[in-house]
């Protein structure tokens, strides 16, 4: 009986999920060109390839950050994603990526423990001090990273990227990943929990944006 009722709520519960972060997100994603500016724009971390480069879906997010630095949308761009290894370094990779690109290495900072994008929004607001930002990634992944990211305080915006939906089967498991992660980040707003790790404020992203243009 209790498999039966697993059966019937489980994809219930998946659906109005999604719904809900649709919703939450809605008017709040937009193009490189009409999204309002903020002072950063937040990049989430993604694979990083074995030679340290970013990973095509990795190096697209990377692009639209560097478009809208370039375009003056953005200041600082705050790079987020999972060091917890030594020798796998996202938030490393993605500034070298970025500073190789002509983006002043004084304007990105990096956050070395966005293990996910819970966490990436959680350690933007308690330990950089963001409070406005316009957050980078994968259009299918777009909706959810602006709904997590305002449910812990942010004023957040969205840009998704869709030059790597080439990548057919990626971009497919990508889709179909997200229907059950949006199961995770109603958990997580929910449940209000800490990040992995939190630590003390730090004042890189404020220092950043103190610097002259």
């Amino acid at each position: 009986m209790t498999a039966v009722v697993a059966a019937l709520l489980g994809p219930l519960v998946v659906f109005a999920s999604v719904v809900w972060i649709e919703r939450s997100a809605r008017a709040h994603v937009y193009d490189v060109a009409g999204v309002p500016a903020a002072p950063v724009v937040l990049v989430l971390g993604a694979q990083v390839s074995a030679d340290g480069t970013p990973a095509p879906f990795l190096a697209a997010r990377l692009g639209l950050a560097k478009e809208l630095y370039d375009a003056g949308k953005a200041r600082v761009v705050l790079v987020s994603g999972d060091h917890g290894r030594w020798e796998y370094d996202e938030p490393g990779a993605m500034r070298r990526w970025l500073v190789d690109r002509g983006v002043p290495a004084e304007r990105v900072v990096q956050d070395h423990a966005g293990f996910d994008t819970y966490d990436s929004c959680v350690r933007a607001s308690r330990i950089f001090g963001v409070r406005r930002v316009i957050v980078v990634t994968q259009a299918f992944h777009v909706e959810r990273a602006v709904t997590l990211c305002r449910r812990v305080g942010l004023d957040a915006v969205g840009v998704g990227d869709e030059s790597v939906s080439r990548f057919e089967r990626a971009w497919r498991w990508g889709s179909f990943r997200e229907r059950l992660a949006a199961v995770k980040a109603v958990y997580d707003v929910w449940s209000r929990r800490d990040p992995v790790f939190l630590g003390p404020r730090v004042s890189a992203v404020d220092d950043a944006l103190s610097m002259s243009d």
